[in-house]
This record gives structure tokens, sequence and C-alpha cells, in this order.
């Protein structure tokens, strides 16, 4: 079962790369951001309501904290928002990398936020990732100095979203998945007066823009699957494919490649990223035989 789950997990990352993709299309084709995240969200929700509820019932709906799912879920939507932002201003690939920031920052947060207790390893991998940071927003770079900035607000609100998401683990994954859609389909809903406008889109951009649910559904579909055949440690090095998923879309779709340096900085991040994951689980598997 892990070559599946190992499977469905790449495959679920190419989709969410397909979303980001979609997303900046449309933010370059003079959508509003908070436009294409409604999109996204209802679509997910009416997905959800359609595909998941019936078989699960009411039932879905239980959770052993309504107060964190909806900090999870404020959370989830200014993660997306900011996300499309960033995207509108640098490459694909780069915003990904950016993104990428975020495991290595929520290891910073982890003892205060989580009471997990400070390991030399991961300070290790946070400041290489650090530094591969550097190189990508370095001055006189390819990025934007403001594309950057919202890069790193955005790493960091995803930091804080996968701590939420830590808090509300004891839930069953498709309710944090349902309310997470549920809660960004209703605010999103609630301000659609205020920024809605008259789009003029051809066919393909609204069948895009239509897409974004669908994209979004099956993309966080394939990921829970995926950790429901095979283990967490398992599959997080493959995580870091998805900048491999990123720069693909990016070069086909926008004709952007990363320079030398950049690449340089973008290879740090996942270095140090999926360093830290490697010695987790070797340290895991040796307790484990220490036990034994």
């Amino acid at each position: 079962m892990s070559q599946l789950g190992i499977a469905l997990h790449v495959c679920g990352l190419w989709i969410l790369s397909s979303l980001d993709a979609s997303g900046k299309l449309l933010v370059l084709a003079g959508v509003p951001v908070l436009m294409v995240a409604w999109f996204r969200y209802v679509g997910h929700v009416v997905l959800m309501g359609v595909f998941v509820l019936p078989k699960r019932g009411m039932g879905l709906f239980r959770t052993q904290s309504l107060a964190r799912q909806v900090q999870r879920s404020v959370l989830m939507i200014a993660t997306t928002l900011l996300f499309f932002h960033v995207l509108s201003m640098v490459p694909l690939a780069e915003g990904t990398a950016m993104n990428f920031m975020a495991p290595l920052l929520l290891m910073v947060l982890a003892p205060w936020l989580l009471g997990e207790r400070p390991r030399w390893h991961r300070w290790a991998g946070v400041l290489l990732g650090f530094v591969g940071m550097l190189v990508v927003i370095r001055p006189g770079g390819q990025l934007s100095t403001e594309g950057a900035i919202w890069g790193v607000v955005t790493a960091s609100t995803f930091a804080l979203f996968q701590i939420s998401t830590r808090r509300v683990a004891a839930d069953d994954p498709l309710t944090s998945n349902l309310y997470g859609g549920l809660f960004g389909a209703l605010v999103l809903s609630a301000l659609l007066p205020f920024f809605w406008k008259q789009l003029d889109l051809t066919v393909w951009q609204w069948l895009l823009l239509a897409s974004t649910g669908l994209s979004g559904f099956v993309g966080h579909w394939l990921q829970i699957t995926a950790y429901s055949k095979t283990s967490a440690t398992l599959l997080a090095p493959f995580n870091y494919l998805q900048i491999v998923s990123a720069t693909t879309l990016g070069w086909l779709i926008f004709g952007q490649l990363p320079d030398a340096a950049t690449a340089a900085g973008m290879a740090l991040i996942c270095c140090a990223g999926l360093g830290v994951v490697l010695v987790e689980v070797w340290q895991q598997r040796l307790r484990k035989r220490l036990a034994a």
C-alpha cells in the first residue's frame, strides 16, 4: 500500500500545482483574487456535498473543537488569498519555493505553540532554508521586492495554518476538509458584494475558473487518501516534488524558468526541509529499535 499512497500523494501535488497555475492565469487575466478564491471554495463545498456527505452523513460535521476548526479555516482562507496574490507578482516555481519555508518556520514556532522540544537538526534546517530564501529574494534578482515580501508573509501564515491543522488532528481529516471549504465559502460569499465585478472572459477562462473548485477538491482528496494508506513520515520527503511540478507548469504555461542563482536557492530550501525530514525518520526508527 506504500507505493499506492506515494503515487496518490504525488498526483495530488501535481493537481494542486495546476490549481496554483490556474489561479495565476485568472488573476493575470483580470479576475480579482477574492473572486478566484470564492469559486475555488464554493466548488469545493458543492463537490463535498455531492460525493462525500451522502456517504458519511451528518457525522462528518462532528468535531472535537469547533473554535479550532474556525481558526484553521480563517488561516486557510488567508493563505489561499495571499498565495494567489503572490503568484500575480512572481513566477509559479519561485512562489512555491518560498511557500516551502512554512515547514521550517513551523519548526521554529513548535516549541512555543505546540510544546515540542527544540532539536538541533531542526534549527540547522531552518538556518539553511533561510540562506536559500535570501538567495531566492536577493537584491537584483528576478523577483520583485513586493512579491518577495508577500511571499514571506504567505509562508508565515501557512506555517500558522499547519500548526492549526495539528491542533485539529483528533478530527476526521475529511471533517477538517469540509469545515475549511465551508467557512471559506461562507466568509467569501458574505464579502462577495464588495469585490464582485463583471468579468469579460472567454469560454475557456470561465471553464478554468469553474475548475478551481474541482482541482482543489480532487487534490486534497488524493492527499487525504494517501495519508490513510501510507505513513506521514514516508510521504513527507515527496512533498518537495511539488517544486518539480510548479517549475514544469511554470515553464509550459508561462515560459518562466528560474535562473541559476534562484534555482540554487530553491534547492537549498528543499535540501533543508528534506534533510530535517530524513533525520526525523532516522531518529524515529532508532527509537523503535531501542524500545524493541
